[in-house]
């Protein structure tokens, strides 16, 4: 082994950041193996929709379309994602304010 290859062996390595885009992380990702952050890294719990077997169609004008897909880029889902997820929060509220008993 070269001194060259031992010096890299035993560089401490850098931790890993906190990013502010997801652009520097994807940087970060290109540049580092993540097999040299296994002990930094957590588990995370994952959930996936349910089979989403029927569909409806809304029609938004061409300015709230556009912001719509900006505001489901910046939290990294799709626009039909991002619609989804505001409709079933509006629902639950909607479901909760219902049942709750301040409400009668």
């Amino acid at each position: 082994m070269t001194r060259r290859e031992k010096e890299l062996q035993f560089k401490p390595k850098e931790p890993i950041p906190e990013f502010h885009t997801r652009e520097e992380e994807a940087e970060f990702w290109d540049t580092h193996d993540v097999a040299d952050y296994w002990d930094e890294l957590k588990p995370v719990k994952v959930t996936f929709a349910k089979n989403l077997s029927e569909g409806i169609t809304v029609r938004f004008d061409k300015d709230t379309l556009a912001t719509i897909r900006a505001q489901a880029r910046e939290q990294g889902v799709g626009p039909t994602t991002l619609v989804r997820i505001w409709v079933l929060e509006r629902l639950r509220k909607q479901s909760h304010r219902a049942t709750s008993p301040h409400t009668r």
